[in-house]
């Protein structure tokens, strides 16, 4: 059985001082989601007593495995990593939001394994290979799509460019564009080193991981 470690406590002060500091900076738009990637299924106990049911999660083996270790079905797991088509069918169920939409044949295989699944649509403004990401100009007819296919289309989500403040914020500024035009009220934008950047520009969920759990493995920047 899982029980809190004796970082417990430590980890739910954490999450709540980031919950007020959101609230100060954005003035109560910005949500936060813990990420627990690479920490085991006590961390996400102290994301539940710090009053959190949603927990984001990059890798579809870690997800599943937390969520049958803690058996614990108001957990609404956000998967925020990229999505094999063949991985849908496993995670159907237990994620709630499906972060990064990002192709065609992926909408399809949501759609058809997750009928009016909430979704969001990645965008890659920036070409970093192997992110992902739909491509700005493509985002319009994969929003269509999904819409199409009977997809709950919440909003848009990125990712910043790492160590480029400047390239950071013109990416978020181009997602919060498309979502504004396409009138799409998420945004999933923003970690660890660009949340005030994100919240910024208009983010209504930053994603974070080091800045509440501490450092995992080398490069990680959530």
């Amino acid at each position: 059985m899982t029980v809190p470690g004796p970082d417990h406590d430590r980890i739910v002060d954490r999450i709540l001082s980031m919950d007020e500091r959101l609230r100060e900076i954005s003035g109560g738009r910005t949500r936060l989601l813990p990420v627990t990637k690479a920490f085991g299924p006590e961390v996400v106990l102290a994301v539940l007593a710090a009053g959190h049911r949603s927990v984001g999660e990059n890798y579809a083996q870690e997800l599943l495995a937390k969520h049958e270790t803690l058996g614990d079905p108001s957990i609404e797991w956000h998967m925020i990593g990229n999505v094999q088509r063949n991985k849908v069918r496993r995670l159907v169920g237990p994620v709630a939001v499906w972060q990064t939409i990002d192709r065609p044949a992926l909408v399809a295989e949501v759609a058809r394994r997750s009928p009016g699944g909430r979704i969001l649509v990645q965008v890659d403004c920036l070409g970093v290979p192997g992110r992902g990401g739909c491509p700005p100009g493509e985002v319009e007819a994969l929003v269509s799509a999904a819409l199409a296919s009977g997809l709950d289309v919440a909003g848009l989500m990125s990712v910043g460019a790492p160590g480029d403040p400047t390239a950071t914020r013109g990416a978020f500024r181009t997602v919060a564009k498309l979502a504004d035009d396409l009138g799409l009220e998420e945004l999933s934008m923003g970690m660890s080193d660009d949340l005030e950047s994100a919240v910024e520009h208009g983010s209504t969920m930053v994603r974070l991981g080091r800045a509440l759990f501490g450092g995992r493995v080398t490069g990680d920047t959530s």
